[in-house]
């Protein structure tokens, strides 16, 4: 049975008893969230793996992806990427692969990560008409839901599925007159495939076959947002809310069918637009958890756009996003490497942890508290345990040391909190 269906059984399982202790809350409370759709916990019936609770009135949850490119595939280093970013604190982990060895590394993360693993398997059906010396638009149905039976039974948890996109929407798009069009790889896939084979898409015409695959193996839907904006231009645009309109539908026949449910968001969003398309996707999709790429609130920051996303990761948690995918310095320009990996972690970790004091979580706020003691009392090692990067602390320590513990090398003898320690 799914985390619905016992939720709304009244039966408590194993994996909500572990999120509770993880969160410090109720389980009762989690279940009947799980049984409102409101929180998911990724995880297939098949994969044994540390359960993850992503909704509201949890902690804000990160997701790392990494995976081999067309242009470069090196497995070994894929997986140290993803032990690497679950080592600095992602929660979860998208492959994204879309190299010729795909299946390959697919089965590799599933061994060797102990997080959820969530897939976008119409990339895996584009890359096999591609093997047959095809181009995707001549993708065929068989090719789409096999990847995704396949995928359920190997253990995959989440996955992203471009059902949204319909030929109505296609046929729109055309007289939108975006800036870029289509920016995501799913979304363009299915897109092109509509108008080239001037028909439905096969994952929205066959959603209630996807609702029983996923009903057998407990998979999370992450409903993907295939017509979100690529760049500030086309954020909040009619394009992008009449698909979350038909993703709002989908989400409620997967409610409907106890099959557990998030929406993917934007994007690239202006900072004075991301809350309200926070709230609207709440509105239309019946409280689902909410899962945002970025936002990025800037496209003038190639390089920096792990700052980007985390100025826009913060504010979108904050008015209700749940789910952070994190963007690394190398996105718009390359596959990421091992740093890369790290400081799209970190980025996004300092925006979870700054929108979860925002919104008052009390664990985000004793691990504040934590931390302006260790300061008061020079406890470095405290410190660098709470540190989102200890090695970098340590590092910044030891590469300017100073005489005594009760100082840095900043203010030296000088310090605020030294000079006035027994006065205040």
């Amino acid at each position: 049975m799914t985390q619905v269906t016992e939720a709304r059984k009244g039966n408590i399982t194993k994996e909500v008893k572990i999120v509770a202790k993880k969160e410090k809350i109720s389980p009762e409370k989690i279940r009947k969230m799980i049984a409102a759709g409101k929180i998911v916990i990724p995880k297939n019936i098949n994969r044994e793996t540390s359960p993850c609770g992503i909704g509201d009135g949890l902690k804000t949850k990160i997701n790392a992806n990494i995976g081999s490119s067309s242009k470069m595939e090196n497995l070994p280093l894929e997986i140290e990427k993803a032990k690497t970013a679950v080592h600095y604190g992602a929660d979860a982990v998208m492959d994204l692969s879309t190299g010729p060895n795909l299946n390959e590394f697919r089965e590799k993360i599933i061994d060797e990560i102990n997080a959820p693993i969530g897939t976008v398997p119409i990339y895996e059906a584009g890359v096999a008409t591609q093997r047959r010396g095809e181009p995707i638009t001549s993708m065929n149905e068989e090719d789409m839901f096999k990847a995704i039976e396949n995928q359920a039974k190997e253990g995959i948890d989440f996955m992203t599925l471009h059902c949204g996109i319909n030929r109505d929407l296609v046929n729109k798009l055309s007289n939108a007159k975006r800036t870029m069009g289509i920016v995501s790889r799913g979304g363009t896939f299915l897109a092109s495939w509509i108008l080239h084979n001037d028909k439905e898409n096969p994952l929205y015409d066959n959603y209630e076959y996807i609702l029983e695959i996923a009903y057998e193996y407990d998979i999370t839907l992450s409903l993907g947002d295939g017509l979100r904006p690529g760049c500030l231009q086309d954020a909040t645009d009619i394009s992008q809310i009449q698909e979350l309109v038909n993703l709002g539908t989908l989400v409620k026949k997967a409610q409907d069918a106890s099959v557990q449910t998030m929406v993917e968001g934007p994007g690239h969003v202006p900072m004075n637009q991301i809350a309200s398309n926070m709230q609207i996707q709440k509105t239309l999709c019946h409280g689902a958890p909410f899962y945002v790429l970025g936002p990025i609130v800037t496209d003038l920051a190639p390089g920096y756009d792990h700052i980007t996303s985390a100025i826009g990761g913060a504010i979108a948690a904050q008015s209700g996003a749940n789910f952070l995918c994190y963007v690394t310095p190398a996105e718009h320009l390359s596959i990421p490497n091992l740093e890369d990996v790290k400081e799209g972690v970190i980025a996004s970790k300092i925006a979870a942890q700054a929108a979860d004091v925002a919104k008052g979580l009390d664990s985000a706020w004793e691990k504040e508290k934590e931390m302006a003691i260790a300061r008061k009392t020079f406890d470095w090692n405290k410190q660098f345990e709470l540190a989102f990067d200890r090695d970098k602390c340590e590092k910044y320590r030891e590469n300017y040391p100073v005489e005594e513990e009760n100082m840095c090398s900043m203010c030296g003898e000088y310090c605020a909190i030294r000079i006035a320690k027994d006065d205040f």
